[in-house]
């Protein structure tokens, strides 16, 4: 029987040892403020960016058990990867890949994420292997908008207004539902729907009780609601 196994990728480089704990903090923007004569109350806002942490393990010699993509590569050519990562200033994909003991698939993690920092200890208990500890943060798309602004100095003249017909209304577009397959994640979802990964909260805000308390965590089989734009 196959054992249970972990994959786990920064971008496309395949850690050779997975780690064996995996940290995800969903932050809250929420602010609690104090009524007078009314106590305090939590003022709810859109969820904050989440922070993944973890330690993994880089050999200097390859095990039995350590996985490479295209060949044993050593401990400098992972932290030189790490390194740009953190210095190039570009977010990237971090994916989770989960497997049973049987080796059928359980869920992903598929997040864009950008690198804080990382730690390397060395330990004489470890041999000549590194423990680097990382730090991710959730990156979320964004832009900036213009608005140009026109005075007109001189006043238009009053001109009649031909009679304007009455015309009902279009009915809003009516909700949508969605299938979750494998590989999907709810920024994926929102930008298929909506053209903007980052609206990827509307989705969850309506599907909440499927969904449970951490939006990257969603599985195949699951049945979305896709609200109107």
């Amino acid at each position: 029987m196959a054992k249970s196994g972990y994959d786990f990728y920064l971008k496309k480089c395949l850690l050779p040892i997975a780690p064996p704990k995996l940290t995800v903090k969903i932050n809250s923007n929420n602010e609690t403020v104090t009524l007078i004569n009314e106590g305090e109350i939590n003022l709810l806002k859109q969820a904050g960016l989440t922070d993944i942490e973890f330690e993994c393990r880089i050999p200097q010699e390859k095990y039995p058990f350590s996985v490479y993509k295209a060949g044993f590569k050593g401990a400098d050519y992972f932290l030189g990867y790490f390194e740009d990562l953190k210095t190039r200033g570009k977010p990237f994909q971090f994916i989770v890949c989960r497997r049973r003991p049987d080796g059928t698939p359980l869920f992903d993690t598929n997040i864009k994420v950008s690198m804080e920092d990382y730690q390397i200890t060395e330990d004489a208990k470890n041999g000549f292997d590194l423990l680097v500890k990382i730090k991710l943060k959730q990156w979320r798309e964004y832009g900036t908008k213009t608005v140009s602004i026109r005075f007109d100095m001189e006043k238009p003249k009053a001109a009649a207004q031909p009679p304007r017909e009455t015309t009902e209304a279009p009915a809003p577009p009516a909700a949508q539902t969605y299938t979750v397959v494998k590989g999907d994640c709810l920024w994926n979802i929102a930008k298929r729907f909506y053209g903007n990964g980052s609206k990827y909260t509307v989705i969850y805000d309506a599907n909440r009780d499927v969904i449970g308390g951490n939006p990257n965590l969603i599985y195949p089989g699951q049945i979305l609601t896709i609200p109107a734009a």
